[in-house]
């Protein structure tokens, strides 16, 4: 799929990617969500399917965080406040802690409504806000969003499927 360079494209890529990933998550027994069996984000590291959409559930949120500050003129801390972009596998085992206590169902619905509220956000957006000038370095707000949802959920799926195949 080729990088979103507009609002309709980008709704469309989190839209097309995310239901891919669901229906591939939906096959997940979930008597196996729990099992440290899946390829992890780090060399030579294992995580479960509930680690994975507990991952892409804390992106997603804290992407809606992320629109939330700028929109009330609030500075955005990136990526994350106590975290650099050079430590982001500490921040994915932090989203792994954050969201352990929900069951399998609880994180998939939590992750569906994370992506849902992203494309109410998005869609009360201009295409300029969110492609018309840069956001975060060079990024545009577009870019970020994409960067944090449909491309992680075409990742996940290609890993959940991989690992189904199994």
């Amino acid at each position: 799929m080729a990088v979103p360079a507009s609002k309709t494209e980008l709704l469309a890529a989190i839209g097309t990617t995310f239901d891919k990933l669901m229906a591939d998550l939906g096959q997940v027994p979930e008597s196996r969500a729990r099992e440290s069996s899946l390829e992890g984000h780090a060399a030579g590291t294992v995580m479960s399917p509930a680690d994975l959409v507990a991952y892409l559930l804390g992106w997603n949120e804290l992407v809606l965080k992320w629109l939330d500050r700028d929109d009330r003129g609030e500075p955005v801390d990136f990526p994350e406040t106590g975290f650099k972009w050079n430590q982001l596998g500490l921040l994915a085992q932090k989203f792994y802690r954050d969201y352990q206590s929900l069951d399998w169902r609880e994180l998939l619905d939590r992750l569906t409504a994370a992506k849902e509220r992203l494309v109410e956000t998005i869609s009360s957006r201009s295409n300029d806000e969110l492609y018309g000038k840069p956001w975060y370095d060079k990024w545009t707000k577009g870019r970020m969003i994409q960067f944090n949802t449909s491309s992680p959920y075409a990742n996940a799926q290609g890993r959940i499927r991989k690992w189904l195949k199994a």
